[in-house]
């Protein structure tokens, strides 16, 4: 008797909260709006960075973008960083080709550059630089939006001893140690 009332008390209880769950787990991870931008590539600076025109109202002027959630080799650091930049030039199809920039919840970044995810062709640039083995996945707050793919082309570069993750070549030191020993 005493186990049929506390199912009867508990019972509405145990419902809401199920229904709450449901109803959070449902949601969307990341509630901003998508915002693209379709820019013109100006040139490839390095593995993880771009000047574009058309950004904004001056079309004519060249801005910078950092690629978000990754860390590529310095270009004074070889191979990996003149390697870096080569592959994005190709994944990008060389100067004067459109790609889109979608961006995260973080804008710039402390040197004024644009931060965005890179889209050509519906690849995703960034991740596609990390699943080559020619850049880490570096998890940056606020921007979050495609971590997980970030982390799983990480995975899959060491996996496959890609670029930087080369048994018979890999790279000594991050790109954060790096700049930080050669400035």
């Amino acid at each position: 008797m005493a186990a049929v009332f506390r199912l009867r008390v508990f019972m509405p209880k145990i419902i809401i909260l199920g229904t709450l769950l449901l109803l959070v787990s449902c949601q969307s991870q990341n509630n901003s709006a998508i915002t693209l931008a379709e820019v013109k590539v100006a040139r490839v600076v390095s593995g993880q960075s771009l000047e574009v025109l058309g950004m904004e109202e001056q079309t004519n002027l060249i801005s910078p973008v950092r690629l978000i959630g990754l860390d590529a080799p310095d270009l004074r650091q070889t191979p990996w960083g003149e390697d870096g930049k080569k592959l994005l030039e190709t994944l990008m199809g060389g100067a004067n080709q459109t790609v889109n920039l979608e961006f995260d919840f973080e804008a710039k970044d402390q040197f004024n550059r644009t931060l965005a995810y890179v889209w050509k062709d519906q690849v995703l640039l960034n991740e596609e630089v990390v699943k080559q083995g020619y850049a880490l996945f570096v998890a940056r707050s606020p921007n979050h939006k495609y971590d997980q793919r970030l982390e799983r082309a990480q995975q899959w570069a060491r996996i496959m001893g890609k670029g930087i993750w080369n048994t018979d070549k890999p790279m000594r030191l991050t790109p954060g140690e790096f700049r930080r020993l050669y400035r």
